[in-house]
Protein backbone atom coordinates (compact mmCIF):
# COMPACT_ATOMS: atom_id res chain seq x y z
CA UNK A 1 0.00 0.00 0.00
CA UNK A 2 1.15 3.49 -0.83
CA UNK A 3 0.26 6.86 0.66
CA UNK A 4 -0.23 9.71 -1.77
CA UNK A 5 -1.81 13.11 -2.28
CA UNK A 6 -4.03 13.89 -5.27
CA UNK A 7 -2.37 16.61 -7.35
CA UNK A 8 -4.22 16.37 -10.67
CA UNK A 9 -6.19 14.36 -13.18
CA UNK A 10 -5.26 12.60 -16.40
CA UNK A 11 -7.49 12.88 -19.47
CA UNK A 12 -7.24 10.97 -22.74
CA UNK A 13 -9.26 11.02 -25.92
CA UNK A 14 -8.18 7.54 -26.97
CA UNK A 15 -7.97 4.77 -24.38
CA UNK A 16 -8.83 1.16 -23.66
CA UNK A 17 -12.61 0.70 -23.17
CA UNK A 18 -11.97 -0.35 -19.56
CA UNK A 19 -11.14 3.29 -18.74
CA UNK A 20 -14.42 4.68 -20.10
CA UNK A 21 -16.26 6.45 -17.26
CA UNK A 22 -13.35 5.95 -14.85
CA UNK A 23 -11.28 8.78 -13.39
CA UNK A 24 -7.50 8.63 -13.59
CA UNK A 25 -5.79 10.74 -10.95
CA UNK A 26 -2.21 11.95 -10.68
CA UNK A 27 -0.81 11.30 -7.22
CA UNK A 28 2.28 12.60 -5.45
CA UNK A 29 3.65 9.84 -3.25
CA UNK A 30 4.12 10.97 0.35
CA UNK A 31 5.89 9.61 3.41
CA UNK A 32 4.01 8.98 6.68
CA UNK A 33 4.71 12.59 7.75
CA UNK A 34 2.92 13.82 4.62
CA UNK A 35 6.04 15.07 2.84
CA UNK A 36 6.29 14.50 -0.91
CA UNK A 37 8.88 11.88 -1.88
CA UNK A 38 9.43 13.21 -5.41
CA UNK A 39 7.77 10.15 -6.93
CA UNK A 40 4.35 10.00 -8.51
CA UNK A 41 1.89 7.56 -10.01
CA UNK A 42 -1.38 7.48 -11.91
CA UNK A 43 -4.24 5.48 -10.39
CA UNK A 44 -7.90 4.71 -11.05
CA UNK A 45 -10.17 6.39 -8.51
CA UNK A 46 -12.57 3.94 -6.87
CA UNK A 47 -13.57 6.10 -3.87
CA UNK A 48 -14.39 9.58 -5.22
CA UNK A 49 -11.18 11.24 -4.02
CA UNK A 50 -10.67 14.96 -4.59
CA UNK A 51 -7.78 17.30 -5.23
CA UNK A 52 -5.41 17.65 -2.27
CA UNK A 53 -6.75 14.63 -0.39
CA UNK A 54 -4.40 12.03 1.04
CA UNK A 55 -5.24 8.59 -0.31
CA UNK A 56 -4.28 4.95 0.06
CA UNK A 57 -3.28 3.20 -3.16
CA UNK A 58 -2.86 -0.43 -4.11
CA UNK A 59 -0.08 -0.64 -6.73
CA UNK A 60 -0.27 -4.28 -7.78
CA UNK A 61 -2.16 -5.42 -10.85
CA UNK A 62 -3.78 -8.61 -9.56
CA UNK A 63 -5.10 -6.89 -6.42
CA UNK A 64 -6.39 -3.95 -8.49
CA UNK A 65 -8.16 -6.33 -10.90
CA UNK A 66 -9.83 -8.09 -7.95
CA UNK A 67 -11.10 -4.76 -6.65
CA UNK A 68 -12.68 -3.80 -9.99
CA UNK A 69 -13.95 -7.36 -10.50
CA UNK A 70 -12.37 -7.85 -13.94
CA UNK A 71 -9.63 -10.48 -14.23
CA UNK A 72 -8.50 -9.08 -17.61
CA UNK A 73 -8.57 -5.35 -16.80
CA UNK A 74 -5.47 -3.42 -17.92
CA UNK A 75 -4.90 -1.87 -14.50
CA UNK A 76 -2.09 -1.70 -12.00
CA UNK A 77 -2.85 1.10 -9.50
CA UNK A 78 -6.15 1.89 -7.81
CA UNK A 79 -7.14 4.26 -5.02
CA UNK A 80 -8.82 2.26 -2.27
CA UNK A 81 -9.25 4.78 0.52
CA UNK A 82 -9.21 8.39 1.62
CA UNK A 83 -6.90 8.89 4.62
CA UNK A 84 -8.15 11.02 7.50
CA UNK A 85 -5.06 10.76 9.68
CA UNK A 86 -1.69 9.02 9.82
CA UNK A 87 -0.31 8.10 13.22
CA UNK A 88 3.29 6.88 13.43
CA UNK A 89 4.47 4.93 16.45
CA UNK A 90 8.21 5.38 17.03
CA UNK A 91 10.27 2.24 16.71
CA UNK A 92 11.79 0.97 19.92
CA UNK A 93 15.44 0.07 19.87
CA UNK A 94 15.92 -3.65 20.25
CA UNK A 95 17.45 -4.57 23.62
CA UNK A 96 21.12 -5.42 23.54
CA UNK A 97 22.00 -3.53 20.35
CA UNK A 98 24.57 -1.45 22.19
CA UNK A 99 26.26 -4.64 23.42
CA UNK A 100 27.05 -5.74 19.85
CA UNK A 101 29.05 -2.64 18.93
CA UNK A 102 32.78 -3.19 18.78
CA UNK A 103 35.47 -0.57 19.08
CA UNK A 104 38.63 -0.78 17.05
Amino acid sequence: MILGRICGAVYSTINHPFYDNRRLLLIDRVDPAGQATGKYLIAVDSVGAGSGETVLIVDEGNSARQIVGDAKAPIRSIIVGIVDEVSVVPRKQKPGLEEHKHSS
